[in-house]
């Protein structure tokens, strides 16, 4: 009889995990570092931390393993599919287990060492989701006497939460990314409302601008358990996501409190929890939750600066967030503060309604065409082809999360030099029409941009070739007033105006932790979002995660939840478990929370 030989890899894949796992288990601290190489990051979603942090060296690898290992408990740690070798580099996806749940992650290896590893809490033993083989039944079946139809029943729950029954978690914000917490809250039975002052879910939506669409592709946008269908189209028109989020609202049985605003809240202490004022649909009403999200984006309050004139202007004047759309400006001058995201989609539609459209660039723009985009930097785990090839949802954003933000920007410098030479042309003439360009501070493109400052850049759908064409004018320079007719420049350019967009983006989130709490726990909690990069508007020390984000944060009870719709459906699992645990009482100690080194 004859036998094959394990390939390499898997070989490779197979020693370390046994020699992790018995380091482990020994409690050899020293040894499991050992496996790993000079340069490594272990990231950890969870599992281990009750946190989401990046450590990195060995040294970190003792420090993280000499906090957590005895009460983690790890075991188990197995290749979950045939291990990979390319360029030196071999790589696994892998299956573990602690003491309270399951979890799984991803290994490369360089020369028989870990240069990354990745580790994330899937479920809580004793705490899974009801799916799958335990899905619910729906119905009792027999003869019960006063029986309650489903209906009855869930109308009976949702009246008496927030009344009779107080909710473990308050979510302000009921955009995408509230409800896709919401919706991992539910499946995880933890007593939930969200909080809207729009009267419907996708409101937020449906107001803005009527041109307005998501320049990502679907397959990096479905949400938790329910994903777009297939006639999807590939960019998705606002009202589109609008009513799939009304669907799915309704769908998940969420506790969707509309037309409500939470006016004030404060944490007591001796009770350890929360106290939300909101006003519902006309009353008042106090909420007590133990745990509080700010699911308002991965920004805060609209950013409108102070010019000198502004009281004067007699024109419209509103931020990129307030635009209606272009439809009332048909042959009127406008000028559009700002050169990113909002900016070119703003000014592209007054352009197709017949306005003269000047855009204020005050600083560089990142500018990468959409379809290059998809095909360059998406293409391998985002797009048809890649669900072709078999690539999951759920192991695309696995992918991207094992790759620690350290490392990232080196990996990001080759695609942006690849899709520099392929769109050459385009960039030569955006350049000679005057418009100020660049690939980030150190090459690595938009995806860095995003993640450092949330700015920056706009993900080319047209506009760039009205201003290559100087059908946008385009006007390089400061604002330094506004006239009862004009905005003007510091070096005394007039530009006549009958509108002015304010697209200059937004606060941080921890803004609206000043409005709604006090200015105190906001500078507690610190700065929101950002890597501590040290590169524009992400000052250093390096932190090695988002700031704040699906983490535990210096004030007991308060949470962020948010960014983009992949973030969104990624993180709410992580985040919805920390609740979890909590809401059944178990030990959570946090290993490595965040220090705060900015307010603002």
């Amino acid at each position: 009889m004859s036998s094959t030989a394990a390939p390499p890899a898997a070989t490779h894949v197979d020693q370390w995990l046994s020699g992790f796992d018995r380091a482990l288990t020994e409690g050899d601290i020293a040894a499991a570092a050992e496996l790993f190489g000079e340069e490594c990051h272990w990231r950890d979603l969870v599992a281990f931390t009750w946190n989401i942090a990046t450590i990195e060296g060995r040294d970190g690898v003792c420090d993280l393993l000499g906090h957590t290992l005895s009460r983690v408990r790890p075991s188990g740690w197995r290749a979950t599919e045939e291990p990979t070798s390319a360029d030196g580099v071999t790589e696994a996806w892998i299956a573990f287990e602690t003491a309270v749940g399951r979890g799984s992650g991803h290994l490369r290896l360089i020369d028989g060492k870990a240069w990354t590893l990745l580790t994330a809490l899937d479920e809580l033993k004793g705490y899974e989701e009801n799916a799958g083989v335990n899905r619910p039944k729906g119905v009792e079946h027999g003869a019960l006497a006063e029986r309650r139809s489903w209906l009855e029943e869930r109308q009976a729950e949702a009246e008496e939460l927030g009344c009779g029954v107080q909710p473990y978690v308050v979510i302000i914000g009921g955009g995408q990314g509230g409800i896709a917490l919401g919706a991992r809250l539910r499946q995880l039975h933890v007593p939930t409302i969200i909080v809207e002052r729009n009267a419907r879910p996708g409101d937020s939506w449906r107001k803005r601008y009527k041109s307005l669409c998501l320049h990502d592709p679907v397959w990096y946008d479905h949400l938790p358990y329910i994903k777009f269908p297939a006639n999807w189209p590939v960019f998705s028109p606002k009202d589109k996501i609008a009513d799939w989020l009304e669907m799915y609202t309704r769908v998940m049985e969420l506790d969707y409190w509309g037309s409500t605003t939470a006016t004030s809240a404060r944490y007591d202490d001796a009770a350890g929890e929360w106290i939300v004022e909101v006003e519902r649909e006309g009353a008042d009403v106090t909420l007590r939750p133990k745990q509080l999200v700010f699911a308002t984006g991965m920004s805060g309050r609209p950013h409108v600066p102070a010019f000198p004139g502004m009281d004067v202007f007699k024109g419209d004047q509103h931020h990129s967030s307030q635009h209606p759309g272009p439809d009332a400006y048909r042959g009127k001058r406008a000028v559009v503060i700002g050169s990113n995201n909002s900016a070119h989609d703003i000014c592209a539609a007054l352009w197709e309604h017949g306005a003269d459209v000047t855009m204020v660039q005050r600083s560089s723009t990142h500018v990468v065409r959409s379809e290059t985009l998809m095909e360059v930097a998406l293409g391998g785990l985002y797009s048809e082809q890649a669900v072709a090839d078999g690539m999951t949802t759920e192991k695309a954003d696995m992918t991207f999360a094992s790759l620690p933000y350290r490392i990232m920007a080196g990996l990001q410098v080759p695609v942006y030099d690849e899709i520099r030479e392929r769109d050459a042309d385009f960039y030569a003439r955006l350049e000679a029409a005057g418009f100020q360009h660049d690939w980030g501070e150190d090459g690595s493109g938009l995806f860095m941009k995003y993640l450092r400052r949330a700015s920056g850049y706009y993900i080319d759908v047209g506009a760039s070739e009205l201003v290559a064409r100087g059908d946008i004018k385009l006007q390089p320079g400061q604002v330094v007033r506004l006239t009862e007719d004009a905005v003007v420049l510091e070096d005394g350019t007039e530009l006549p105006a009958d509108l002015v967009v304010y697209a200059t983006g937004y606060e941080s989130m921890n803004g609206s932790v000043a409005d709604l709490i006090s200015q105190d726990v906001a500078d507690r909690v610190g700065k929101v979002w950002g890597l501590g990069s040290g590169t524009t508007k992400d000052p250093g020390p390096w932190e090695g995660e988002q700031r704040n984000m699906w983490k535990p944060t210096q004030q007991e009870g308060l949470w962020f939840h948010g960014g983009n719709l992949h973030q969104s459906r990624h993180y709410s699992l992580y985040l919805a478990l920390q609740l979890k645990a909590r809401m059944e009482g178990l030990d959570t100690p946090v290993y490595a929370l965040q220090e705060v080194h900015h307010t603002r």
